[in-house]
């Protein structure tokens, strides 16, 4: 399979809908690159992909 890009809300949508409530607008709107496409996703991996999207984004707070 190809890389395929995704907004975070849609990792978040088919795989950990609980989260959503817990992360910003600008969060689930970070564009993710996939190496191996949206399909192949497991709940684990989309728990590391929020972690650190959460992590990079409070990085980014701190350098403005």
């Amino acid at each position: 399979m190809d890389m395929e890009t995704v907004t975070l809300s849609q990792i978040v949508e088919k795989l950990a809908p609980e989260l959503s409530s817990f992360l910003t607008k600008r969060e689930l709107a970070i564009n993710i690159v996939l190496r191996d496409g949206l399909a192949v996703l497991e709940p684990a991996d989309a728990m590391e992909i929020v972690q650190h999207s959460i992590c990079e984004h409070q990085r980014e707070a701190w350098l403005q």
